[in-house]
């Protein structure tokens, strides 16, 4: 019969070095609840860091809206609405640009629009009324953008207002012949009033006259007898049956006078 081999002389005899028997392990224990956390902030959304001693970053007003001006992006803005109207003969046209406007985008567009009006908004009957009525509502927007301060932080540059709306070609078409046609009335009222009427002034005995015509189309102006340029004296008048005037007096036509028509005997008188 077999004899077993003998263990290794470096082995002990028992369990394996280095390894304790296992003991049970306790029961399993649920964790505790789940902690719901802060939602998530993007970082452009987050309040802008303030150093120490730094001013605060710049507020907007209900004023100036939410936003930049709508063409440049600057501020401070103004939110308001300029007018436009276009008349097409049967038909009419309402146009309207809404804000924000900063000042020079603004001021610029109220110019624009208007002077479109100006030369645009006649070609209707009703638009003859509606076109002084747009001009009147834009200067309410117009105010308000003159009060604002100058743009700034804007991401492109603001528009040029340019000219003033009354140095601008439309606006001078349209004004220089309204206002002629305004003048003209007390224009020809003062011509009248200064060249007094053209009625035949009534001829009175020893008044001196002068002839600015020819005896058949006579121009007989009444001047002073001492003035140098009177060339004749009313001697009388033809106004009743058997009156004549002396030899080498002149005869007027007839003329008006407060008994009826009748001539006048004119003398001459000597030159000066």
């Amino acid at each position: 019969m077999a004899t077993p081999p003998p263990p290794y002389p470096h082995q002990p005899a028992g369990p394996y070095p280095g390894h304790a028997p296992q003991t049970p392990q306790a029961p399993y224990a649920p964790q505790a609840p789940y902690a719901p956390q802060a939602p998530y902030v993007p970082a452009a959304a987050q309040a802008p860091y303030v150093p120490a001693g730094a001013q605060a970053p710049y507020a907007l007003t209900p004023e100036q809206g939410a936003y930049g001006c709508r063409v440049c992006g600057s501020l401070p803005v103004a939110d308001t609405t300029v007018y436009g109207h276009q008349g097409l003969v049967v038909l009419m046209r309402f146009q309207s640009r809404k804000g924000p406007f900063c000042r020079d985008c603004g001021v610029a567009t109220v110019r624009e629009m208007s002077a479109r009006t100006l030369w645009q908004g006649w070609w209707s009957p009703l638009s003859l009324i509606i076109a002084p009525i747009t001009l009147l509502v834009n200067l309410g927007p117009w105010g308000k953008l003159c009060r604002l301060g100058p743009p700034t932080g804007g991401v492109m540059a603001p528009l040029n207002p340019g000219r003033s709306l009354w140095l601008r070609p439309p606006a001078l078409a349209v004004l220089v012949p309204l206002l002629l046609a305004v003048l003209a009335v007390p224009t020809l009222i003062l011509v009248a009033a200064l060249n007094g009427d053209d009625k035949e002034p009534v001829l009175q005995v020893g008044q001196c006259v002068r002839n600015e015509g020819d005896w058949k189309n006579e121009a007989l102006v009444v001047t002073d007898c001492k003035a140098g340029f009177a060339q004749y004296e009313v001697t009388g008048h033809l106004d009743h049956t058997g009156a004549r005037c002396a030899d080498g007096e002149y005869i007027t036509h007839l003329r008006d006078r407060p008994d009826g028509p009748a001539s006048s005997c004119l003398r001459p008188l000597p030159v000066r």
